[in-house]
């Protein structure tokens, strides 16, 4: 059996590390002086990508398999004896109206960015529970925060992570275990690819001027965003080192504007409705 290995400043566990974002983190967490467990559904392009290292522990990874999930941290604990850092990364986009996005596709991406994420979760939270010590990272978007025209479906998904990661902030702080949504913008990444973005196969007319337009607006966008990923993955280190890290963590100017501006509109809105819903209760 082999020896844990313990002298890292922290095990962090990132799923979707082959590429993208997952992979930047995991660069940035192995150069920060911590043990990597990687995890991908192709090893091979996750040792091409972050190299050999004692630090790194590279693993087969489908999040939808929940076998696999509780395989991939069984390795992990026998490798490095602890996982201090789950940062739950694996995902992908469809673009498409509603009406457009077809059942396949939304039950697709909700098996790997809703029920994957719950795959690892459950399969590391034992580990965190026992150690009474850990952090719970979710990959979010600035879609999780306000839905909009094209990114209805995915935007779903990313709401569904926002709710998880609210109450698992409530069920693991007295724990001793943080929980944190972050809540990214724009970043010049693979996202607007085709690894990475399902375009709904029906076009419908009716939705030219807003799915449609965003459709155009997206492929336009493509490489062009504004946020620096590498600058996101070093974020990611401060929010690890942070003794009282925050439930949610908005990255990007672009983030910061989406949820100042719906803020506002729930808070306008909320007042001009006020009475009708203070009228619901039973009389005092």
């Amino acid at each position: 059996m082999q020896t844990p290995v313990t002298s890292f400043k922290r095990v962090w566990l990132i799923t979707g590390a082959s590429r993208g974002i997952g992979a930047l983190i995991a660069e940035a967490a192995l150069a920060d002086g911590n043990a990597v467990i990687a995890a991908g559904r192709n090893v091979d392009a996750i040792a091409k990508r972050l190299g050999e290292s004692p630090a790194l522990l590279p693993v087969a990874l489908d999040v939808t398999d929940e076998a696999q999930a509780k395989a991939a941290v069984a390795a992990g604990l026998a490798r490095f004896g602890r996982i201090d850092v789950l940062v739950n990364n694996a995902g992908f986009g469809l673009l498409g109206a509603v009406e457009e996005s077809s059942d396949a596709d939304v039950r697709r991406m909700y098996d790997t960015n809703v029920f994957g994420l719950l795959n690892v979760t459950r399969a590391v939270l034992p580990t965190l529970r026992a150690q009474r010590a850990g952090h719970v990272i979710n990959l979010s978007s600035l879609g999780g925060y306000r839905s909009g025209a094209g990114f209805g479906a995915y935007c779903s998904t990313k709401f569904a992570v926002e709710g998880l990661t609210e109450a698992l902030h409530a069920e693991l702080k007295p724990l001793g275990i943080h929980a944190t949504v972050v809540e990214p913008g724009y970043f010049r990444t693979d996202f607007l690819d085709a690894t990475s973005l399902t375009v709904a196969g029906a076009i419908i007319d009716d939705y030219d001027a807003t799915s449609g337009n965003v459709r155009r607006i997206a492929a336009g966008l493509n490489h062009q965003q504004p946020g620096d990923p590498a600058k996101l993955a070093a974020a990611m280190i401060t929010l690890a080192d942070a003794a009282t890290p925050p439930l949610r963590l908005p990255l990007g100017t672009d983030a910061l504007r989406v949820i100042a501006e719906k803020n506002a509109y729930v808070a306008e809105e909320t007042e001009a409705w006020k009475a009708l819903a203070q009228s619901t209760d039973f009389p005092v």
